[in-house]
């Protein structure tokens, strides 16, 4: 088996990525300098945790806009499922599909994980606070998913 994830540090410049969305929105991280961006990756549409954290930074997303701040999120799923999520509770910002995690192995998020005692790859959730130039400010490794925007904001 592969490593823990070793997720990028504060300090080193985002790697840039230009991809489209279920809805066929093209986003790019090179295309949004000039503003702060939250660039949060989670396991899984549609489940517990990953809910509660896309639920929190919907409902606080005015907060961050005031702040400057464009909210993208990135998991292994695909446009279908992301679709989906999106649409059953109104997520407004852009989700992205990295089945192929070229993102998510660019960023370090994917690697060895344990739950209940098993050993597995999969991708921990991290959350990448990006400056106006492009260079990571600050790392999340084990963001409160109900209390993310907080989190965040007490960063800015």
């Amino acid at each position: 088996m592969a490593a823990k994830p070793a997720p990028l540090e504060a300090g080193t410049p985002a790697p840039d990525f230009t991809v489209h969305t279920s809805d066929g929105q093209a986003v790019s991280l090179s295309a949004l300098k000039g503003q702060k961006v939250v660039l949060y990756f989670y396991p899984k549409d549609d489940t517990p945790g990953c809910t509660k954290q896309a639920c929190n930074l919907r409902d606080n997303l005015s907060d961050l806009a005031a702040q400057g701040i464009t909210v993208i999120g990135v998991s292994p799923d695909d446009d279908v499922s992301h679709g989906a999520f999106a649409a059953k509770y109104n997520l407004t910002f852009p989700l992205v599909a990295d089945p192929e995690r070229t993102i998510i192995e660019a960023y370090g998020v994917w690697g060895e994980k344990q739950n209940y005692g098993k050993t597995y790859m999969g991708l921990q959730r991290t959350t990448f606070l990006i400056d106006e130039g492009g260079t990571i400010q600050h790392v999340f490794k084990r963001p409160k998913t109900a209390d993310h925007t907080n989190e965040i904001l007490s960063k800015i």
